[in-house]
Parts: structure tokens; C-alpha cells; sequence
């Protein structure tokens, strides 16, 4: 297929390490701007409306994820479609995979918004939010969630512009986006004093302006990434596909959010301190994970076209060599992170309680992150190979069981922080050698169905 777009990485050809390194750092820098939307209401909160304050935005963060995640997960599967469409060569395939995603996530949005709506409250309680801050939470949710809409649109539009080799223009969009959501953070609740609101409508309005901006640039493209107004409708044989390799994502995306919102209602069991010195910490966790989750996120696309394309040995070496710059940045990024914990945290609070508190859970998730980068890219290659159940399986068993029937059990007893983050670095690790283990099963399986002559 044809490069219209000089910006693109061609996957298919060529020396592989450079253009991985090429290909990821502008989605580390896509996804660092992305936290950064949620880390300037944390920070600003933090520093200009007190300590409820900061303790309502961080807190919803896990239920945020929740409702997010069922559909932001579906649109891996745009992801992986698109490049194997690329790697094919089918480019009216693509076409029809752009158009549905447009359609598709404009319908998933309008959904999300109705359950901010209506579910915020009810969740929260449910959570156990302590009641200072569950007012504060409910209203920064229900306002953040009319954003759904720009939010799903952008994630599915998004990968399919990284699915083609273009990762710089999203970049672009969301460098505009992030400048925007600061200012309006420091106007709206700095002078008028608009507290959680302030920053809600900040995120609200940076992620519309994000989301424009690609429309607008996709719309001025060339096929098959053009988007056509009057083409805007859902090919179902596409959406089946999407949904097939997208759904399990999706699914083990908000399983995770599930087991994540227990571990929060068990942080809230420690009180409002405890509670926003875990935010503030899970800040600063957030940009090491981006950080490596977005060389997973290469290692679907690379994979995903070289799958497309036939190219088994090409394959091998894509995972190989993510599952190396993966370890490289989280052992780096989260020791770093570790290491300045106190003046990181320090940025969020001035609270020396929140931020001891904020100290053990660095400790306990940093240093080990590299391990979920390990997990999330031997994931990555499962779904590139098109094979997006057992992933799903695995990391449901492995990550989310293993942590719930932790906090059931052990932590019952030994009621402590450091206990209770504990669970993560030992989930990452079992669940990442049960990916090796699936990976290894797929792929050679793929190689024996090539070398037979049946469709792959």
C-alpha cells in the first residue's frame, strides 16, 4: 500500500528497532499529554482547593476507568483491524474500518454519557467515598462524562491513524489540547474559584478540541483514511471484526477498572489523607505506565501489519525487541519515580501525611512496573496476531482474581498499605509468564498454518 503521508513508519520493511523507537516515543508523548489532562486537575485542586478537593478528583479516577474502559477497549480492535488491513494491502477496508469507528464511538459516547448522569452518585457510595468529598466527586464525574463522546471518537480515530504509521500528528492535536486544558485550569478554578467544576470543564473542553482537530485533519486526507460524511455508517462485517478482536480488550479493560475500584474502596477504608496521598501517587504511577503501555500499543500495530503481511520472522523480532524497550523504560522511569517521590508528591500536596502515604504506594508499584509493561506487550502481541480472547482470559485470572482473592483474604488480616499494593507486582508477574506461554503457542501455530498454505 501506498504512503500518502511522509509522517508514516513503513513496518513491513526495513531495520525494525529504530522505527520502533521512532514509532514510540510519540505515543509516549501522546499518552504523558493525555495524564497530563487529569494530572493538572489533581495538581491544581491540590495546590487551590484543598485537600477534599484533591481527594474528589483522584478518587473518581478508578471509576472513571470503569465506565471508560468497556468502550476505549473496543477501539484496540480498530487498531489491529486497520493494520492488518494496511499490511494486506485492502485499502477499501480501511476506508470501511474509519467510517464504522465513526459511527460506532459517536453512539458509544452518547451512552457514556447518560451513565455519568445518572450512575455517578450511586457508584461512588457504593465505593465507599468518604462522605467530605462524594459531593465534590459526583459533580466532577457528571461533567467529565459529557466529554465521552470526543473521548471515544478520538481513541478509535487515533489508533487508526497509528495503525497506518502516522503517531506524530496525533501528538500535534493533543500538544494543543493539553495547553488549552491548563490555562482554563488555572482561570476557571484559580479565578473563579470554581473548585472541581473548573477543572472538569477544562478536561471537557481540551478533549473536544483534540478531537476536532483530527476530524479536521482526517477529513483533509487521502484515502483510505479520508473521512467522507456521507460514508459515516457501520459495515457490519467491519464492526464484527472490531468487535471480535476489540471486546475481549474491552472486557479485561473494565475487569481490571472493576478490581482497581475494590483496591480504591479499600484505600478508602484508610481515611481522606490516605486517600489523596494514593491519588497524588497514582499521578505520578500513571506516567510510567503510559510510558511502557504505549510500546505495548506499538507492538499491536507492528505486529498487526506484519501479520497482515505474512511475515512471520518480522513478527518475532517486533516482540522480542518491545519486550526489551519496555523493561528499559519501566526499570528507568519507575525507580526515577521512587526516588523523587517526595518532592513529586509534593507538587500535588503540601500534606507531609498525604505524601508518606503517597511514598509507600511509589514504593510497592514503581519499582516493579516494569513487569506490567512486560505483561501489557506480550498482550499486545497476542492481539496483533489477531487473538485478543486469551489475553483477556489471563489477565482476568492472573491480575484481577488473583488481587480480589488477596484483599479477601490476606489483607483481611493484615490491614496495612503496604499489604494491600502488594498485589500488583505479584499479579504482573504470573500473568506475564502465562502470556509468554500463550504467545509462543499462537504464534508457532500461525507459522505451521502459513507454511501449510491455509488462511491466516
Amino acid at each position: 500500500m501506498a504512503k500518502s503521508n511522509t509522517k508514516q513508519v513503513d513496518m513491513t520493511q526495513g531495520p525494525l528497532l529504530g522505527k520502533l523507537i521512532l514509532f514510540s516515543i510519540p505515543i509516549i508523548a501522546s499518552s504523558l499529554l493525555q495524564l497530563l489532562f487529569n494530572a493538572a486537575d489533581v495538581i491544581v485542586v491540590g495546590n487551590y482547593a484543598g485537600e477534599n478537593s484533591l481527594a474528589a478528583v483522584g478518587s473518581t479516577s478508578s471509576l472513571i476507568n470503569l465506565m471508560a474502559n468497556l468502550f476505549i477497549g473496543i477501539s484496540i480492535g480498530a487498531n489491529v483491524c486497520a493494520a492488518q488491513f494496511y499490511g494486506a494491502g485492502h485499502e477499501d477496508d480501511v476506508d470501511k474500518t474509519v467510517h464504522t469507528s465513526i459511527a460506532f464511538s459517536l453512539i458509544c459516547g452518547v451512552i457514556l454519557i447518560f451513565i455519568g448522569l445518572f450512575g455517578a452518585g450511586p457508584m461512588l457510595r457504593i465505593m465507599g467515598s468518604p462522605k467530605e468529598v462524594i459531593g465534590l466527586a459526583e459533580l466532577y464525574v457528571r461533567i467529565y462524562f459529557t466529554a465521552m463522546p470526543a473521548i471515544m471518537l478520538y481513541n478509535f480515530l487515533a489508533g487508526i491513524l497509528r495503525a497506518s504509521g502516522d503517531t506524530t500528528h496525533p501528538l500535534i492535536f493533543l500538544t494543543v489540547a493539553g495547553v488549552v486544558n491548563v490555562i482554563l485550569n488555572l482561570i476557571l478554578v484559580i479565578g473563579f474559584r470554581m473548585d472541581v467544576a473548573g477543572v472538569a470543564i477544562a478536561t471537557v473542553v481540551s478533549n473536544y478540541i483534540s478531537c476536532i482537530m483530527l476530524i479536521v485533519f482526517l477529513m483533509r486526507h487521502q484515502f483510505p483514511l479520508k473521512i467522507n460524511v456521507s460514508r459515516i455508517r457501520i459495515d457490519r462485517r467491519i464492526l464484527k471484526k472490531i468487535i471480535r478482536i476489540g471486546l475481549p480488550a474491552a472486557v479485561q479493560g473494565t475487569v481490571f477498572s472493576l478490581s482497581n475500584v475494590v483496591i480504591q474502596s479499600s484505600i478508602n477504608s484508610f481515611g481522606a489523607v490516605v486517600v489523596a496521598g494514593s491519588a497524588a501517587a497514582a499521578s505520578i504511577e500513571g506516567f510510567v505506565y503510559v510510558s511502557m503501555n504505549s510500546v505495548s500499543q506499538s507492538c499491536v500495530t507492528f505486529v498487526g501489519q506484519n501479520y497482515g503481511a505474512g511475515k512471520p520472522q518480522r513478527v518475532k523480532v517486533v516482540v522480542l525487541e518491545c519486550l526489551g524497550i519496555a523493561t528499559v523504560v519501566g526499570l528507568v522511569m519507575g525507580n526515577l519515580a521512587y526516588f523523587f517521590a517526595n518532592p513529586l508528591l509534593g507538587i500535588y500536596t503540601d500534606s507531609k501525611e498525604a505524601i508518606a502515604a503517597g511514598t509507600i504506594r511509589v514504593f510497592w508499584i514503581c519499582c516493579p512496573y516494569f513487569l506490567c509493561g512486560v505483561m501489557d506487550t506480550l498482550a499486545g502481541g497476542l492481539r496483533g496476531l489477531g487473538n485478543s480472547t486469551l489475553p483477556m482470559i489471563v489477565s482476568l485470572l492472573g491480575a484481577c482474581a488473583s488481587r480480589l482473592v488477596w484483599i479477601a483474604t490476606y489483607f483481611k488480616y493484615h490491614h496495612t498499605e503496604g499489604v494491600l499494593f502488594f498485589s500488583y507486582p505479584a499479579s504482573w508477574f504470573l500473568t506475564s509468564l502465562v502470556h509468554a506461554i500463550c504467545l509462543i503457542i499462537v504464534y508457532r501455530a500461525w507459522v505451521k498454518r502459513k507454511a501449510a498454505g491455509r488462511p491466516i
